[in-house]
């Protein structure tokens, strides 16, 4: 049998390609919390997701040579003030498809290759051999529960790959610059500062030719911009409610 892929994602412990000899009789319960989200303060994000996530935490950049967009759930590691210390998410939260998408993920079994395998994280409580949950299979094929899993794990793969363009275009445009945030808190004399992340900068964007802008409108990159831009004003919604939560940091100098 393949080996799992050896470096793991964010969320992911030990990969396991789903077979149909070790795993016939397998089934999937229904997650009813996400305790893989806890303390995860930021999640990879896709394109498409912009318009909605944005209405509910900021959207930025991760720093270093691959500035993958993420979604803010808390300001500091360790914190996810939209999921608590048992895994329940909070009512009406958008929860990024790359969090969806546990346990599965698409995977490549060994490097030489191009193709990409349904994988799970074997370390996980919600597939086995149960009596209750969505079989994994029906007979010698994949059920319709394992086929619908796939789908969505593939839609995902293309949305990532249409993340990687826009992301491509933002730094061939050098518009991606370091990020900082200052916050203010009532009665703290120093605000809190963050940084370790970037973000577009917004004078080079009010610099940048007309055709090219034009072009953007009319692909809708322009809008996904505007959606990351908006959304840092959530950063103090996020701080206030690591305020209320009684969580982060006390010294005025935290970072990501």
């Amino acid at each position: 049998m393949a080996s799992a892929p050896q470096s793991l994602p964010l969320f992911y412990n030990d990969l396991a390609p789903l077979n149909l000899r070790d795993h016939a009789n397998w089934k999937a319960r229904a997650a009813d919390k996400a305790s893989w989200m806890i303390g995860q303060h930021a999640i990879p994000l896709t394109v498409e997701e912009f318009p909605q996530a944005a209405r509910h935490f900021p959207i930025i950049f991760a720093s270093g040579e691959n500035p993958v967009p993420l979604a803010l759930m808390g300001l500091n590691e360790g914190i996810n003030v939209f999921v608590d210390a048992e895994g329940n998410v909070a009512p009406n939260t958008y929860v990024p498809a790359y969090a969806r998408r546990y346990p599965f993920l698409l995977a490549k079994l060994t490097p030489d290759t191009t193709d990409l395998s349904l994988c799970f994280d074997a370390s996980t409580n919600l597939l086995g051999d149960f009596e209750d949950g969505e079989p994994l299979f029906a007979g010698e094929e994949p059920s319709e529960a394992t086929r619908n899993v796939l789908q969505f794990c593939e839609q995902f793969e293309q949305a990532g790959q249409r993340t990687q363009a826009f992301v491509e275009e933002l730094t061939k445009h050098d518009l991606l610059m370091d990020g900082e945030a200052a916050i203010q808190q009532t009665g703290v004399e120093q605000p809190f500062v963050y940084r370790g992340f970037q973000m577009v900068n917004q004078e080079k964007l009010r610099d940048m030719r007309g055709d090219v802008l034009r072009g953007w409108a009319q692909s809708g990159l322009l809008p996904l911009v505007y959606a990351h831009v908006f959304s840092l004003d959530l950063m103090s919604v996020i701080f206030g409610k690591q305020v209320e939560q009684g969580v982060g940091p006390t010294p005025p100098l935290p970072a990501f």
